[in-house]
């Protein structure tokens, strides 16, 4: 049987249309890829928000167990040592070497985790940082810890001299100056500073003030998250990004203060700082 009607053919691309094709694709992919990568860091900034949330609403249960105590913050490390401080005895809120400690014993052990079951709750999802062995020899297994809490936290006095310009609450109620709402708790650290689970700075009238003992973390578009005595969590973003210029072993811990991130070490300060009336 014969069909009237043109006889039609498959027609393959030329190769100045698939160059086109291509570079539209490119085109696209550059577009887009500066969205995704936003996305990925906003995801990972309420993650990692939620996770402090959980702390702190873990560090709220333990106060109202225990007749209105905070929880105790001992576990203190001499970073020139290697060696507790001569006064960290006792139970703590956590005892987890961040950069050395692959078992989550010293989370498990810790005064909060009868509240919260979970150990990842401890880590945030942006921290890539990895366990390494004494001697700064990296190994490939993330680490367990992201968060420390603020020395004022009925933490361990082991800043000689410089104690005495911290406020140190041992009672939720007893948190005044500064107030609930601006007295930080938990917060993310710097990858190249934790090592124990307490974090402070030297504030003004220690000789040391002006240094970074331990350092705020320098994920989530340059900022860090934290929490506060009254409940509410916030994120810090940085004009300055939060880098440490001499990674040894003992970590760093005493690090000068650029000239131009003074306005980040008062805001840091102020989570810390007696004001006084």
């Amino acid at each position: 049987m014969n069909f009237s009607g043109k006889q039609t053919r498959n027609r393959a691309f030329t190769l100045i249309e698939l160059l086109v094709v291509i570079g539209i694709i490119a085109i696209l992919a550059a577009l887009l890829l500066p969205v995704l990568s936003q996305s990925k860091i906003r995801a990972q900034t309420i993650a990692c928000l939620n996770d402090v949330t959980q702390l702190q609403l873990c560090f709220h249960l333990y106060t109202g167990d225990n007749n209105d105590f905070l929880p105790p913050n001992n576990f203190v490390y001499d970073a020139g040592t290697g060696q507790p401080f001569a006064g960290d005895v006792g139970p703590s809120w956590c005892t987890n070497l961040a950069p050395f400690d692959a078992r989550p014993d010293g989370i498990r052990n810790g005064l909060l985790y009868q509240y919260n079951n979970s150990v990842p709750i401890y880590h945030c999802p942006a921290d890539q940082s990895t366990l390494e062995i004494p001697g700064g020899n990296p190994l490939p297994q993330l680490r367990l810890r992201s968060y420390n809490m603020s020395q004022s936290i009925n933490g361990l006095n082991y800043a000689g001299e410089a104690a005495q310009y911290f406020p140190h609450y041992r009672k939720l109620t007893t948190i005044r100056n500064p107030a609930p709402e601006a007295l930080l708790v938990f917060l993310d650290e710097n990858e190249n500073t934790i090592l124990d689970t307490q974090f402070g700075i030297p504030v003004a009238g220690s000789n040391e003030y002006g240094t970074w003992w331990d350092m705020p973390a320098n994920r989530h578009g340059q900022g860090c998250n934290l929490s506060f005595a009254d409940g509410h969590v916030e994120h810090w973003k940085w004009k300055v990004p939060k880098v440490v210029n001499v990674v040894t072993w003992p970590p760093q811990n005493s690090q000068r203060v650029g000239n131009d991130e003074w306005d980040d070490y008062h805001r840091m300060e102020s989570g810390f700082l007696q004001t006084l009336d």
